[in-house]
């Protein structure tokens, strides 16, 4: 019974989507200053995350930290994507009944469980540089990300 309730709690805490915040049990973002305007910013998601909300997670953090650093454009000079694979067994639980007729038992059994679940849990990773003017060729400008992608996932704080 203890093993059930473990197993309820931790499907409950991993129930939705990572959030936006810095890195947990969940999952969220980390970031690493590299010199004065160079960061990695790390997203991980849970088995509930899509590809694109770990990518644009870890966008929008990149966005926060060069804001933070007094950058208002930055470019991703290294950018990785991929996923870390799990699985899951459910408990394999046998019961069973029997009925006596004159002298005949009739037995059945039922087997529930044994399933094996794969769990995916995507991850983005960035390198940036921060810029104090617009660089020329591409860059991305630091309050209008955070603003949009604040906006696309509904994110107030």
């Amino acid at each position: 019974m203890r093993v059930v309730s473990v197993l309820a709690a931790l499907l409950t805490l991993s129930a939705c989507a990572t959030g936006y915040h810095s890195s947990g049990f969940t999952g969220g973002f980390s970031e690493t200053q590299l010199s004065e305007d160079v960061f990695t910013v790390t997203f991980k998601g849970n088995g509930y995350t899509s590809s694109e909300r770990a990518s644009d997670f870890a966008l929008l953090r990149c966005a926060e930290v060069a804001e933070q650093h007094g950058f208002p454009f930055f470019a991703i000079v290294d950018a990785q994507a991929g996923s870390s694979l799990s699985t899951y067994t459910t408990p394999t639980t046998t019961s069973g009944s029997a009925t006596v007729v004159g002298n005949t038992v009739y037995a059945t059994t039922t087997t529930y469980g044994g399933q094996t679940y794969v769990i995916s849990k995507p991850s983005a990773h960035n390198t940036i540089v921060g810029f104090k003017e617009k660089p020329t060729g591409f860059s991305y400008e630091s309050s209008f990300i955070v603003r949009s992608l604040k906006a696309k996932y509904g994110i107030t704080s």
